[in-house]
C-alpha cells in the first residue's frame, strides 16, 4: 500500500480542498446547492480519489482512482472559471484558486503519465 500523504499531488489537492471551502462562504445563498456544492465536491473528490486509490493494491485500481481525481481536477478547473465569470470570485481569489488548479493538474497528469509509462508489463 501507499502512503497517500507523501504524494505532492494529495498535499496540494488537499491545500485546494481548504482554499475552496474558504472561497465559497462568501458565494451567494442561493448557490448553497448549486455552484458552491459543485466546487466543493469536486475539490473533495479529487483528494478523496487519491487517497481510495492510494489504499488499493491493484497498480491499475490505483490508476482507475487517479484517473477519476484527474478527471475532477479538470472539473474543478472549469468550475473556478466559471465562478469567477459569474462575479463570485474577486480576481485575487481567481487567480489564487486557477493556480492550484493548474498545479493540481499537472501534478496528477504527471504521476498518471509516469505510472502508466513504469507498469510492470504482464
Amino acid at each position: 500500500m501507499r502512503d497517500h500523504r507523501k504524494l505532492h499531488a494529495f498535499e496540494t489537492a488537499d491545500k485546494m480542498v481548504l482554499a475552496i471551502y474558504e472561497a465559497t462562504r462568501a458565494f451567494p445563498r442561493h448557490e448553497m446547492f448549486g455552484l458552491t456544492s459543485q466546487l466543493r465536491r469536486a475539490a473533495l473528490s479529487v483528494a478523496s480519489n487519491i487517497v481510495e486509490g492510494s489504499a488499493r493494491h491493484k497498480e491499475s485500481d490505483y490508476l482507475h482512482f487517479l484517473d477519476m481525481a484527474y478527471g475532477s481536477a479538470r472539473e474543478l478547473d472549469y468550475q473556478i472559471s466559471l465562478a469567477f465569470r459569474l462575479g463570485y470570485l474577486a480576481e485575487s481569489d481567481h487567480q489564487k484558486l486557477d493556480e492550484l488548479s493548474q498545479e493540481n493538474c499537472k501534478l496528477l497528469n504527471a504521476l498518471i503519465n509516469w505510472l502508466r509509462r513504469n507498469r510492470p508489463q504482464v
